[in-house]
Parts: C-alpha cells; structure tokens; sequence
C-alpha cells in the first residue's frame, strides 16, 4: 500500500501531512487536468469463426464446403483470453456424449487447429471412412488402436484403427448461455 501512496505523492496527486497520523490529502492543482476521453472505453473482444456443428454423440457426416473463416459469423471470446489466436475456431456442439464433460447440446466449443493429441484430450476426430467428425475423449488403446471416450456412461466408445483418424483440434473452451 505504502509503494501506491509513495508513487501519488511523487506524482503530486496526494501530500502527506508529517504531523498527523494518516494525514493524506488529495493536492489541488489546477495545473493537472486528467484529459477525459472523446467517447467511452468499450473493449474490444477477441472473436473467432464458428465453423459449423460438430457431433457429441454418433459422428455426423461432414458435406464438402468452401468455408472461409472470414466470411462465417464470429464468436465473441471473453477479454482474459490471452495468446495467439490465429489457429482458433468454434464449433457448435449436437447431441450428449460429452455431458459428464459440462458440455451440452447447443453449447459451442472453442477449439486450437492440431493434428495431435494427448491421451485424455477433448478433440475434434475424423474418422476418414465414414466422412465424419465428433467432439471426444483421446486416447491410445494399443499402437494399433484409439479410442474415442464419450463422457457420458449411456453410450459406448468408438475404436478407430490410427490410419481411418485425424485430428481436426483440441477443445480449449466451452461457451454457454443459459436460458
């Protein structure tokens, strides 16, 4: 606190008077003028695109798109989102598999574009022969074998030779609103 007050006084915002205890006063300069801002402060949100709907249930199959991230409807991120975020997306989720996860049918996830995982992860997975996508857990069964976890104990994993797999991005954030 004492570095704070010392910092005003050199300032020359506040005066300490020596013979009373706590003796702060704010000085009256007329000298000093704060400049007001021309319109109010409004921070500015860091956005990213929402790239469609991706599955937490059984995979949905994907149709063929031109998507331009620029062109798509932005999501607005809270402000203490800190880093880069050229490689992030959304996503929003349809179905339950991820619930135990907090993740809801209608919530969007923000997601960071890689191609690898760690076992225990929330990925985005393509499952190449199918044409499909869905929003899982990670993990390696064998070095022959993933499996894609749901969070929910209604429904059965799904077990994916590595080569039929890619990683489409790791969830990094959930978004919701509360009705």
């Amino acid at each position: 606190m004492s570095y704070n007050l010392r910092i005003l006084q050199r300032k020359g915002l506040i005066a300490q008077d020596k013979d009373v205890s706590r003796g702060l006063r704010l000085v009256e300069d007329e000298a000093y003028e704060m400049e007001a801002p021309a319109a109010p402060f409004q921070p500015l949100l860091p956005t990213v695109p929402l790239l469609g709907t991706i599955a937490a249930g059984q995979p949905i199959p994907i149709p063929d798109s031109d998507l331009v991230p620029s062109e798509c409807e932005q999501i607005a991120l809270p402000l203490d989102i800190k880093g880069d975020l050229a490689n992030v997306y959304a996503l929003k989720v349809r179905g339950n598999s991820m619930i135990d996860a907090l993740i809801n049918d209608g919530d969007i996830v923000v997601m960071r574009h890689q191609l690898t995982a760690e076992n225990g992860e929330m990925v985005a997975a393509w499952i190449k022969d199918e044409r499909s996508t869905t929003l899982k857990r990670f993990y390696w069964e064998t070095k022959t074998l993933v499996r894609l976890q749901p969070a929910n104990p209604t429904m059965d994993p799904i077990y994916v030779h590595p080569s039929n797999l890619e990683i489409q991005g790791k969830v990094i954030g959930v978004i919701r609103w509360l009705n």
